[in-house]
């Protein structure tokens, strides 16, 4: 076993080319000493950082959230449980071998979660390789042979063979797209930098870029198209051959890929201040021929707020041709400023058949609509060829009647047994959907 996962360690340290571990930027917010961790966890050495921090499960808090979860409705035969304590739970990943989740978040710390009984509620949630300094880790995704990535606000890492490296603060990490790389320096925000990630069928790594701004301002359009920030960017797992795959994306914290048609489909969170019921969220699709994404479209950033309404900054202007000529219309127009975030297709044995190859993605929730929306998990049916036909809502009722949230859904994946795993970062937890009928 030894021998084995040192090649392992081998074989990435010689793709990610262990220099790019060596010469992280120092930036406002990352210390020295993150470099010179980085240095050592790439050369297999110990950093002597402190033990990693454990989320107490179970108690009165606990309990509480249990409470809550009995206001949820689901479709009939359906069941929701809590899996989890996790402070500000955004995007998951879940391990194909030991059923290890990593949860990210908006602050600076990803956390391992382990059911470690195997009885579907998590016993220990612990913070992950603390040895690394983490800049707004809220992206997660894990590739089929055991390679945990977490996209930063403008750094990508890489963690070979995560789900063995858990027991300690230690664990091989390497810094793929190195600190200021993803985005121009100048570009770093407060604002839209939650990051979602996802391995593609073709093995390169593909990343949201929210742009800052409710509405970009013309003189940074030309140059978030170049970078692919209000987009999505795509690279080699060792960090290389950058593409822009798409553009005209406002602030997208949600991504998967078809398994059937290989295409690629996102959320997008639409322009604020336009009034509570416009202009609508998004859902969208960058199509697939032949298996190979059809890279270029323009989806109607900062012309469009979302779906086909134009936007006041921008009402009087002309499109460019080059956009619209690539323009792609959103397959399905959400609740205006439910804000949609994770996303995951539906491939388990658990649900019944109408689900398989469905889309379940995750409404957070309003933060300035007069009437209150969202805070639920809605599920999309797609046809034969591959588009979206209906959308419905699936879990509900993290709203009360007040239009107080309990709980704000962020993120959507499937656990190893057919289950779903659902993310909250108001309530600090990590929710399992499971199917009980027959």
């Amino acid at each position: 076993m030894k021998q084995k996962i040192g090649s392992v360690f081998k074989k990435s340290a010689t793709l990610v080319a262990v220099s790019l571990a060596f010469s992280l930027v120092s930036t406002p917010g990352f210390a020295k000493d993150d470099a010179a961790n980085l240095e050592k966890l790439g050369a297999f050495k110990r950093t002597d950082t402190g033990p990693m921090k454990r989320i107490a499960q179970g108690g009165t808090y606990a309990d509480n959230l249990k409470k809550v979860l009995q206001q949820i409705k689901l479709p009939e035969g359906f069941k929701i449980e809590l899996f989890a304590i996790v402070p500000d739970a955004r995007g998951m990943a879940v391990s194909r071998n030991t059923a290890a989740v990593w949860v990210g978040t908006r602050k600076s710390t990803v956390y391992s979660v382990n059911d470690r009984d195997m009885d579907n509620v998590a016993d220990t949630v612990e913070e992950f390789s603390p040895s690394v300094k983490f800049d707004i880790p809220a992206g997660t995704c894990y590739s089929p042979d055991g390679f945990l990535f977490i996209a930063e606000r403008n750094r990508v890492m890489m963690f070979p063979a995560a789900e063995y490296f858990m027991e300690g603060s230690d664990t091989v990490a390497f810094a793929i797209v190195k600190q200021g790389d993803l985005i121009p320096a100048d570009e770093e925000s407060y604002n839209h930098t939650a990051r979602a990630c996802v391995i593609g069928p073709d093995n390169r790594i593909y990343i949201t870029l929210g742009q800052p701004f409710n509405v970009q301002p013309p003189e940074k359009v030309d140059l978030y198209r170049k970078w692919g920030i209000g987009g999505i960017v795509s690279f080699n797992r060792d960090g290389g051959d950058r593409k822009v795959v798409a553009t005209g994306v406002r602030n997208s914290s949600g991504l998967a890929f078809n398994p059937k048609d290989k295409s690629l489909w996102f959320t997008d969170n639409q322009v604020d201040g336009m009034g509570d019921e416009t202009p609508p969220g998004e859902l969208n699709k960058v199509p697939a021929v032949n298996g190979t994404l059809k890279m270029g479209g323009w989806y109607g950033a900062p012309y469009y707020g979302g779906g086909e309404v134009r936007t006041d900054e921008y009402k009087s202007q002309t499109i460019p041709k080059e956009m619209a000529d690539n323009y792609v219309k959103p397959q399905v127009e959400m609740v205006a400023h439910a804000a949609d975030l994770g996303m995951m297709f539906y491939t388990g044995k658990q649900f019944p058949a109408k689900y398989q190859n469905a889309i379940f993605s995750a409404q957070h929730g309003s933060w300035n609509a007069v009437k209150p929306r969202g805070a639920r998990v809605m599920v999309t049916y797609l046809d034969d060829k591959g588009n979206a036909v209906k959308t419905e809502p699936f879990a509900e009722g993290w709203m009360n009647s007040d239009g107080v949230y309990l709980g704000r859904p962020v993120d959507v994946q499937q656990y190893v047994d057919g289950s779903i795993l659902v993310s909250d970062d108001k309530a600090g937890a990590v929710y399992r959907i499971s199917y009980q009928g027959k």
